[in-house]
């Protein structure tokens, strides 16, 4: 090769190297000098490459077809710039006519390329054909066709061709381990990805950072949070992605202590966290309530972030409303800059859940004359507003018009608003018939809806029909057990409620144990019911002691009939005495200021006779104390709670 030739080589590679590519006018002048120099022939590969990474596509597919003898170095640039024009599949079938006149056609970097295009164009079948006719496909062509699934959305068949690639002694590179990683962790295949982990181990590809947080990914995803952590652990190098991977996961899986002290250790470690991770982060502060923590995290990410990202604005208002601090949440959402359909429906709901009903239905009018489309989410926002305050004809209305004015087909979720708030108005019947007329099965939530009703106005054949279902779909769920025992024991059929205990012992159902959280000082603090293990327990159970003196003064009487089991009166109101939330909150009132807000979280439904209780304690204490359960929020505040005892 003379020198101008080798010269003209150097400065085609060079240009075409990763971290940067050749101008366009000076490929075009190269592509000048090697015409001029008789050079084209030897060099065309390396000045197609260039070309196309110039980004001048047309060009390069003009000089490819003035080859008088392209080879299968040259085809896979011209189909690669046929895939990035406008219209791909015109330019990309006259290649593959013109490929299939010549040997090259059956190389296999030359049907790569072919398949390439077809999946860009959409045409998986075809892109199906053309590795169908390689006779021993490579890794790179395996993964091409991995991706051509995936990129279509069939993640399913993706995760079934990496079976067959296995199978056909494949071995990966990192790029194809990331890629079904990925797929199995969209479609929650633990064995596959498990499998492909295990190769990449072997394959000493899995000290790759990409490797390990995509497989990091997929146990978070298939909710294995201990193998999650242990390949978290065994990182050498941990990016703000592989953070954010372990803390969304931790949060997504009913972990957010975990999620939270993973969140300040990365702070902790100087690593800047993403959108994502702080959204995993408020997610854990809304589980526990805590507040504070919310407040530490959203400090860590600059404030203009908040109210120019939908995402992380939406978090933020989610998590102050479901701590019981609306007005924060409200003051976000009106600084927020740009608010798409999801912000407005996280607004509403949070309004509606925390009984401003009428501001909720205010909104809904504003979001219309904003030009922003009602969805589905926002008449589920509008449905929870008339549950949670009892407005039946309005909550009708919304149904309604649902279907009538807004052409939106109810889904489940839907109904089950619907049921809850016919339950807990005593239209019990009503309810029944809405279930069964559904156009799909009613799940659990739908008929725990009815059970939640039946307890509350006393109807125990009801339950036990309902109790049946709930069985059938959930047979390892205490809760429902409990509740049509709570039923029995109301309507004073105590050896009912013997035998359903006894049926529960026999199928090894045990009960969800209640749990309270309160936050002091940034660190969440966990009650169960009769829990002495607290440092402060001698302290809290006199303040407890004190309370129930001046409640008693006051002519409060325990409801002993909410307790589920037989025993003596006295027994019960002790048991009573002792629930996680009171507890809770006579920690607070030992460990915070006067007149501070005291911020209460439940895993369980807070009982009648708490509700009651807490009402006087706000009255005694002159404190606003509120309660989120699994169910709803309480605000009590001077004896009064804002659901107007209706829950």
């Amino acid at each position: 090769m003379s020198g101008a030739a080798a010269a003209t080589r150097r400065i085609l590679l060079a240009g075409v190297s990763p971290s940067s590519h050749l101008p366009p006018l000076t490929v075009k002048l190269l592509h000048a000098r090697l015409l001029r120099l008789d050079l084209l022939a030897d060099l065309s590969p390396f000045l197609l490459r260039a070309i196309s990474s110039s980004g001048l596509h047309l060009h390069a597919l003009r000089l490819h077809s003035l080859l008088p003898s392209p080879s299968h170095l040259t085809f896979p640039f011209a189909f690669k710039a046929a895939s990035r024009l406008p219209d791909p599949l015109s330019a990309g079938l006259q290649l593959h006519a013109r490929s299939l006149k010549l040997p090259s056609h059956s190389n296999p970097h030359v049907l790569t390329s072919l398949l390439n295009l077809y999946a860009k164009c959409g045409l998986l079948h075809e892109a199906q054909r053309v590795f169908d006719e390689m006779h021993r496909p490579s890794t790179v062509s395996w993964t091409a066709l991995i991706t051509a699934y995936m990129d279509a959305g069939r993640v399913q068949e993706a995760v079934a061709v990496a079976r067959n690639a296995f199978a056909s002694g494949m071995l990966p590179d990192s790029f194809t381990a990331v890629r079904v990683l990925t797929a199995c962790a969209r479609v929650t295949d633990l064995v596959t990805g498990e499998a492909v982990w295990r190769v990449a181990e072997q394959e000493g590809i899995a000290g790759s950072v990409f490797v390990e947080t995509a497989a990091l990914d997929m146990y978070v995803k298939c909710g294995e949070m201990e193998k999650a952590r242990e390949v978290f652990d065994k990182m050498r190098e941990k990016d703000a992605v592989a953070w954010g991977a372990i803390v969304g996961g931790y949060a997504a899986n009913g972990h957010p202590r975990e999620a939270l002290e993973l969140f300040f250790a990365m702070q902790a470690e100087g690593v800047k966290p993403d959108c994502y991770t702080v959204v995993g982060a408020l997610s854990a502060c809304t589980r526990l309530g805590a507040l504070d923590l919310g407040r530490r995290a959203v400090g860590m990410m600059h404030w203009d972030e908040f109210l120019d990202n939908p995402v992380l604005g939406t978090a933020l208002i989610d998590m102050y409303a479901k701590c019981g601090s609306t007005g924060e949440a409200w003051t976000v959402f009106q600084q927020m800059r740009k608010r798409d359909i999801i912000v407005w429906n996280a607004m509403i709901l949070g309004l509606g859940m925390t009984g401003h009903e009428k501001i909720a239905f205010a909104l809904v009018g504003q979001m219309e004359k904003s030009g922003t489309t009602l969805n589905d989410n926002t008449f589920i926002g509008l449905l929870c507003s008339c549950t949670h305050t009892g407005l039946v004809q309005d909550g009708r209305r919304y149904f309604r018009n649902m279907t009538q004015l807004y052409h939106i087909s109810p889904r489940i979720e839907h109904y089950g608003c619907m049921v809850d708030l016919l339950s807990r108005a005593g239209l019990l019947e009503e309810a029944h018939q809405l279930i069964e007329d559904m156009p799909m099965q009613a799940n659990a939530v739908v008929w725990g809806s009815l059970l939640g009703g039946c307890k509350i106005h006393r109807d125990a054949d009801l339950a036990e029909h309902v109790l049946k279902q709930l069985v059938r779909l959930e047979p390892r769920n205490s809760g429902n057990y409990v509740m049509l025992s709570n039923i029995y024991s109301n309507s004073g059929r105590w050896e009912d409620a013997a035998k359903l205990r006894l049926e529960m012992k026999a199928k090894g159902v045990e009960k969800v144990h209640a749990y309270s959280w309160v936050e002091c000082n940034g660190k969440v603090h966990e009650f169960r019911v009769g829990d002495k293990s607290h440092p402060l327990s001698d302290q809290i159970y006199t303040k407890l002691d004190e309370l129930g003196m001046e409640m008693k003064a006051m002519g409060y009487k325990p409801t002993t009939e909410v307790v589920m089991f037989d025993i003596e009166d006295e027994e019960k109101e002790h048991t009573l005495v002792h629930h996680s939330e009171k507890i809770a909150i006579a920690f607070s009132l030992l460990t915070t200021g006067t007149g501070e807000t005291i911020r209460v979280t439940k895993n369980l439904r807070v009982c009648s006779d708490c509700h009651t209780a807490i009402k006087l304690i706000s009255r005694i204490t002159h404190r606003e104390i509120i309660i989120r359960d699994n169910n709803r929020f309480h605000c009590f505040r001077d004896g009064h709670c804002s659901c107007n005892d209706y829950w």
